[in-house]
């Protein structure tokens, strides 16, 4: 009978830290995409009842399920929305001797809209059949309207754009003396144009 020669057997011993080793590989070099969402601050639990506000301190905008906007019971186009948003919000129209009177505002100062940036609120009305879309779209015209009277504030006082004192801030990599200067000085600008918008789903 012929002598069978044997097959040599593959060692496999090291396989498990071969495996282990790109599972290490695959995981530090791997990056894992998260949404960013909408940043957003909720209002502190207040039991005190709200301050009435006044009708011509409210603008507001509307999504109905088709995507078309109202902005103050007028059909507009998104392209519009911005300059209708800073208008409303710089308007300024309280008279010179009321408390409220706001004398870094540039607009028509009419009697008849916002008397202040602190008064002012945009009222962001959507329904369930409003597509995400549309509503993110809006989303970004109604804060950019807040964004770019906030840079221009920034510009006048610090200049410097707002947007990019936040990213500044932001920055991990910025120092602990900086933050502190830039944290002020956002605050203040925040103060003359604070980000008043309402949110509610209507049915």
């Amino acid at each position: 009978m012929a002598n069978r020669e044997e097959v040599p057997k593959v060692n496999a011993g090291s396989m498990a830290d071969i495996a282990f080793l790109l599972l290490i590989f695959f995981l530090v070099t791997t990056s894992i995409e998260t949404d960013a969402g909408l940043h957003r601050m909720l209002p502190r639990i207040n039991h005190e009842p709200p301050l009435p506000i006044s009708e011509r301190n409210i603008l507001p905008v509307s999504i109905n399920g088709d995507g078309k906007l109202l902005v103050a019971n007028e059909l507009r186009d998104l392209a519009e929305l911005r300059a209708l948003t800073i208008a409303f919000l710089d308007n300024g129209g309280a008279l010179q001797n009321d408390k409220r009177y706001c004398d870094y505002c540039r607009g028509d100062r009419n009697q008849q809209s916002s008397d202040s940036p602190l008064e002012a609120v945009v009222s962001l009305m959507s329904n369930r059949e409003t597509s995400y879309g549309v509503y993110i779209s809006v989303q970004n015209e109604l804060v950019g309207a807040f964004n770019d009277l906030r840079n221009r504030e920034a510009q006048r006082l610090y200049y410097m754009d707002y947007t990019k004192m936040e990213s500044i801030y932001l920055n991990p990599e910025t120092s602990k003396v900086v933050k502190e200067d830039l944290k002020l000085k956002i605050k203040k600008i925040q103060e003359l144009f604070p980000l008043n918008l309402s949110e509610a789903e209507r049915n």
